[in-house]
């Protein structure tokens, strides 16, 4: 006879995989706090269906790279497999903090997430760009443009993607690296310079370091800067009118906005307690995902009936690999804020509700035994609770 369990085993303070009459309680070594931020992973719906690869995965589990001026983590798809097309760097910059002098094959784009920083780069012309970005704007600097970035009188904090999944953080291009790996006499050769000139440069890479606090942008900027900048590198993301729902609302960024921002189009959503980001798929990349604020879960729905649940929260990671079927429902009292990324010149959605709604009552109906009720009330954009936009 099976073992009837009381509450204790099922409550949040010692969660078990108990559903009904069905699993029975961890008896070995268990996690329980972890067991309590995936309670869709621990008790799956009965929706849950195959084989399906991890789509989560916590900034808090990454290696944190400790230095003066600040820190870093990145995910990529060394911590998340599944995540080839976009990796994801979460940055602090303390007041003053640098992130040095550099460049990358890839592509980066940013969400400046708190504070406020300096950014610097060339323009392709050769041109400076000097720009202050604070909470709630974007930068994008393409592959092989030079920039740094420097913490004001707050700091900083922000989330870079980059626009493959295998990039890495701790390999880019920096000045000092270059400078500690080029003779000394070439460097004087190409400065037109003493050796003596680079006897102190670093030996290697400095990536990070603590600096001072800049004054207003205007001090020691060039007289031309930013004037001949063929596309901006920077882009107020509030500024633009955001699509807004009874549920939510959502503030699209891709280059028909932010010209420059060829390879990552973005949308930075905000669902409301009880809404949901509508059943939907995107048909030209994968979506990569950054929870900001609130607590949600997601069931991603692949081709061969497979799906899977799983919760999120504010530091979170999550995937959607191309062309799968999912929804973002908010299951917390807060509202739940997350920016969803593609490598990607333009933003694009199909939403199942929309695609429901043009298509032929009789055909549907032969599909799914739907009431005449239901297609013709539910399947209205002006009638739904949820977030949607294309």
């Amino acid at each position: 006879m099976r073992k009837e369990y009381t509450n204790e085993t099922t409550n949040q303070t010692d969660p078990q995989p108990i559903k009904g009459e069905r699993g029975g309680p961890i008896l070995g070594a268990k996690n329980p706090e972890i067991d309590r931020q995936n309670p869709d992973i621990l008790v799956p719906p009965d929706t849950d269906h195959g084989t399906m690869p991890n789509l989560k995965f916590p900034y808090a589990q990454s290696h944190m790279r400790v230095e003066y001026g600040g820190w870093s983590r990145e995910v990529t798809v060394r911590e998340m497999p599944a995540a080839k097309t976009i990796a994801g760097v979460n940055m602090h910059l303390e007041p003053g903090g640098v992130r040095e002098l550099h460049w990358h094959k890839e592509a980066e784009w940013s969400y400046m997430i708190k504070g406020k920083a300096r950014i610097t780069a060339i323009s392709p012309s050769g041109r400076e760009f000097v720009d202050d970005v604070e909470a709630g704007d974007l930068w994008y600097f393409p592959s092989g443009v030079p920039h740094s970035i420097k913490g004001l009188s707050e700091g900083a904090e922000f989330v870079l993607a980059f626009d493959d999944g295998g990039f890495s953080e701790n390999s880019t291009f920096s000045i000092t690296d270059w400078f500690a790996h080029t003779p000394k006499d070439i460097l004087a050769a190409n400065f037109g310079v003493s050796e003596e000139e680079f006897d102190g440069i670093p030996d290697g890479e400095v990536y990070m370091y603590q600096g001072e606090v800049p004054g207003p942008i205007a001090q020691g900027l060039p007289e031309d800067a930013n004037e001949f900048v063929e596309e901006s590198f920077s882009f107020k993301l509030k500024d633009v009118k955001p699509v807004e729902t009874s549920g939510g609302k959502a503030w699209i960024a891709d280059s028909t906005n932010f010209p420059i921002s060829k390879t990552i189009a973005a949308a930075l959503v905000e669902v409301e307690p009880g809404g949901i980001r509508e059943l939907h798929w995107h048909p030209n990349e994968d979506e990569w995902q950054y929870y900001l604020e609130g607590q949600g879960r997601m069931t991603v729905f692949a081709s061969g009936g497979k799906a899977r649940t799983y919760d999120y929260r504010a530091g979170d990671v999550g995937y959607v690999p191309f062309a799968m079927g999912h929804y973002v429902q908010n299951t917390g009292d807060t509202p739940l804020v997350f920016l969803e990324m593609f490598r990607s010149d333009h933003f694009a959605d199909v939403s199942l509700n929309q695609w429901m709604s043009q298509t032929p009552p009789e055909l549907l109906k032969e599909h799914l035994p739907l009431s005449d009720e239901f297609i013709k009330n539910a399947l209205h954009a002006d009638k739904r609770p949820n977030v949607k936009y294309n």
